[in-house]
């Protein structure tokens, strides 16, 4: 789950990582009284959306004329924001951070996150801060330092200097990024963070370490555990497909492709659109209804996937294991009932009761194509895609 940066900054205020002075207005505040009694001083206006590149598309804005902060607070929570990370329907303004200007000396990329390869925490560390660290990495990958954390032994004091020595910090500013570590070490564990980044950790005027900008990314499978946490949830920045499938408890991602794809079980569903790229198509979406799927269930998520504008054929994929096949097959039949299928449909059949499934779609729609192995289906679905 990513959260705001201003809920990110606010676990940063908890763990004592340094932050600047700063102010939140919501969608319904009263933006006027808040600006009034702050606007003594320079801010940055910045829009709280969970997509990187605010700043190129006009949402991160300094203001240094009072009488233009609550102009342009306003109009910031009106936006719809558009970078290069949301697409081009881009993502609501219902938040904005204001922050008080200061000085920026230097700046720099520091960030922990989860090596599932080496099965540790990775410290990610480079004096290019400020800008894409994808972008570092292809022109300059020497600039980035990696140091892993091994969660048996926790962070390290030689790790620290190491950190410290490849940002060529002076001694005082090691002793301040020792405290970082140390604090966003604690707030990873703690919360079963998948990502922490702060881009960029600025040195200011005065040579003290800040959090110019968070961003941190919390562990779905983990969220049970942290009830605050999930109060951080909103909806409004995700794709409105993902955000219903997660009320269904349906397991969805939208894709860029046109063939939708309904499967039980997460390795299933991989292995399908693996297949389904294979032979040259383009999944749609991701689409696992679990292996203990409903009747119910399954009609939603058919309702759900035939409901995309991009999808032009769909592949039911079911391998009839703790779920039945048949059970699968009426679930379609009652999302037949509430919608209008103009989408081909391709369905694989097989395991528990998958015979009495078969029987259950037999001509009842002109759309419902049967088949009878995995790859038949793919090409099916993907030459169905073609023709629509």
């Amino acid at each position: 789950m990513n959260i705001h940066e201003y809920q990110a900054k606010a676990l940063f205020a908890e763990n004592e990582i340094p932050i600047l002075p700063s102010h939140v207005i919501k969608q319904g505040d009263d933006a006027q009284s808040i600006c009034e009694s702050i606007k003594d001083q320079p801010w940055i206006v910045k829009a709280q959306v969970h997509a990187g590149g605010r700043g190129k598309a006009g949402g991160v804005v300094i203001v240094r004329d009072a009488e233009q902060l609550e102009p342009t607070v306003t109009s910031m929570l009106e936006k719809t924001l558009v970078t290069k990370q949301t697409g081009e329907h881009g993502l609501p303004v219902n938040t904005v951070l204001l922050e008080e200007l200061t000085s920026i000396e230097r700046e720099i990329y520091l960030a922990m996150l989860v090596d599932r390869g080496s099965k540790k925490i990775a410290i990610i560390a480079s004096a290019e801060g400020g800008m894409d660290i994808e972008q570092v990495a292809e022109q300059a990958p020497e600039k980035i330092f990696t140091h892993l954390i091994h969660p048996a032994a926790g962070l390290q004091a030689n790790q620290i200097r190491g950190v410290a020595y490849a940002l060529h910090l002076d001694k005082p500013q090691i002793k301040q990024l020792a405290n970082i570590l140390q604090s966003l070490f604690k707030l990873f564990t703690d919360n079963d963070c998948s990502l922490v980044e702060i881009n960029p950790l600025i040195v200011n005027a005065e040579g003290n370490l800040i959090a110019l900008d968070a961003k941190i990314n919390i562990d779905d499978n983990a969220l049970y555990r942290h009830q605050k946490l999930q109060e951080f949830y909103d909806a409004s920045q995700q794709n409105q497909a993902e955000a219903t499938a997660k009320q269904l408890g349906l397991n969805y991602i939208k894709l860029d492709g046109n063939i939708g794809c309904i499967v039980n079980g997460a390795g299933l569903a991989m292995a399908t659109m693996d297949l389904v790229k294979h032979h040259g198509g383009e999944p749609a979406n991701f689409l696992d209804v679990g292996g203990g799927a409903t009747q119910g269930k399954v009609a939603e998520a058919f309702k759900l996937v035939s409901s995309d504008e991009s999808v032009q054929s769909i592949f039911v994929n079911i391998f009839g294991g703790i779920v039945r096949c048949d059970l699968i097959a009426q679930g379609v039949l009652d999302a037949l009932n509430e919608i209008t299928l103009n989408t081909p449909v391709v369905i694989l059949l097989q395991g528990t009761n998958a015979a009495e499934g078969k029987k259950l779609l037999e001509n009842k729609s002109p759309n419902i194509i049967p088949v009878d192995n995995l790859t038949n289906g793919a090409q099916q679905a993907i030459a169905l895609a073609v023709e629509a």
